[in-house]
C-alpha cells in the first residue's frame, strides 16, 4: 500500500516534472509498424471507420492519421455515446463536420442498430460505385479500414457488423496486435488495426488518454490521474463529484479527499486507516466501467490548435 506521506510528495511535484520521469514520449514500435502497413494497404481501402470517444473527442483523435490514409473517405464513429456529457460533445459533432467528416455517434453496447452506419457508407461510396458502373466494372464489397486509438470500441463495432464475434475485446489497451480482414457480409469487408497513437503526447491529452484507459496504466502514475479526474469533476461537473464522492470542493491537499473518499466507501485495511491504492483504483474504475456517466473531458471553445 502506498504511504500517505510519500504520495504527498509525488503529488506535489509539478506536471511536467511528473510527465517527464515517467517518459510521456511513448510510442510503442508496433504502432509504427501498423501506420507502415496500413499505408502499404490503403490502396485497397474505399473507406476508412475512425472510432473515438465521445467523452474525449480530441484526445482520442489520431492526429497524423491523413499521412496513411491520405485522401480516403472517412466515417468518425464516436463511441460511448451514452457516457459522455452530449452538450459538449455536440461542438465537437460540428467541428468535425466543417472538417469534412462524416459523423456518427454510437452506442456500440447492448444491441445496437448498425444499419444507420452501413446506410452512410454506401450514402459516401455511392459516387465511387457510380464511377466503377461507368467503367463497366461490377459493384463489389466496400473494403472499410477500422481504426482508432486503443481502448474506444473497435473490436466491439467489427463484432457488432459481423453479428457475432470475430475479434477479442478487451477493456485495456494492446488486444488487437496484427491488421486482419474480416469479412462481415455481402457487402462489407474490413481492415482490422491495432490502437495507434502518435510519438508525444500533449499533457492535457495524456491524462484524458490515461483517464479513459486508452493507455496502459503503468504509463502515468495511478496518483496522477486519479488527481487530474477529481480535479476536472470539480472543474466541470462539481454535481457529479458531490453526488458520487460527496465532495462539494477539493481540498488543496489531495490527500485529503483521498481519505474521505476512502472512509465513506469502506477502503479501509486493519486497524481503520485508509487504503489509498484501493481508493484510486475505486475511482478509475467508476470511469472505466461506466459508473460515471455524463462527462466530457475535451472542451471545445470555438477553435483548437491543430
Amino acid at each position: 500500500m502506498t504511504d500517505k506521506y510519500i504520495l504527498r510528495e509525488v503529488i506535489q511535484m509539478s506536471n511536467e516534472e511528473k510527465l517527464t520521469k515517467v517518459g510521456i514520449n511513448w510510442y510503442p514500435g508496433h504502432m509504427a509498424k501498423t501506420k507502415r502497413l496500413i499505408s502499404e494497404q490503403i490502396n485497397l481501402i474505399d473507406i476508412v471507420y475512425e472510432v473515438i470517444d465521445a467523452r474525449m473527442p480530441l484526445s482520442s483523435k489520431i492526429i497524423d492519421i491523413n499521412e496513411y490514409t491520405h485522401d480516403k473517405p472517412k466515417n468518425l464513429i464516436m463511441s460511448k455515446i451514452d457516457l459522455c456529457d452530449m452538450k459538449e460533445t455536440k461542438k465537437w459533432i460540428e467541428y468535425y463536420k466543417q472538417k469534412g467528416y462524416h459523423i456518427l455517434p454510437m452506442n456500440l453496447e447492448g444491441n445496437i442498430n448498425i444499419k444507420p452506419l452501413i446506410s452512410l457508407t454506401e450514402e459516401v461510396l455511392k459516387e465511387h460505385n457510380q464511377k466503377r458502373e461507368t467503367k463497366g466494372m461490377i459493384k463489389r464489397k466496400a473494403r472499410v479500414l477500422v481504426v482508432g486509438i486503443p481502448n474506444v470500441g473497435k473490436s466491439t463495432l467489427i463484432n457488432r457488423l459481423a453479428g457475432k464475434k470475430v475479434t477479442n475485446i478487451g477493456n485495456k489497451p494492446g488486444v488487437t496486435k496484427n491488421l486482419n480482414w474480416i469479412r462481415v457480409n455481402d457487402n462489407i469487408e474490413l481492415l482490422d488495426s491495432p490502437g495507434i497513437l502518435w510519438p508525444r503526447l500533449e499533457q492535457t491529452n495524456a491524462f484524458n488518454l490515461a483517464t479513459f484507459t486508452a493507455i496502459r496504466e503503468e504509463i502515468l502514475p495511478l496518483y496522477d490521474v486519479t488527481e487530474y479526474i477529481l480535479k476536472t469533476l470539480e472543474k466541470y461537473y462539481p454535481n457529479i463529484l458531490k453526488a458520487r464522492y460527496g465532495i462539494e470542493t477539493l481540498n488543496d491537499d489531495i490527500i485529503i479527499d483521498l481519505e474521505d473518499i476512502g472512509k465513506k466507501r469502506g477502503c479501509l485495511i486493519k486497524g481503520g486507516e485508509v487504503d489509498y491504492d484501493k481508493v484510486m483504483s475505486l475511482i478509475m474504475n467508476d470511469i472505466k466501467n461506466g459508473y460515471i456517466k455524463g462527462i466530457t473531458f475535451d472542451r471545445y471553445n470555438g477553435s483548437i490548435n491543430e
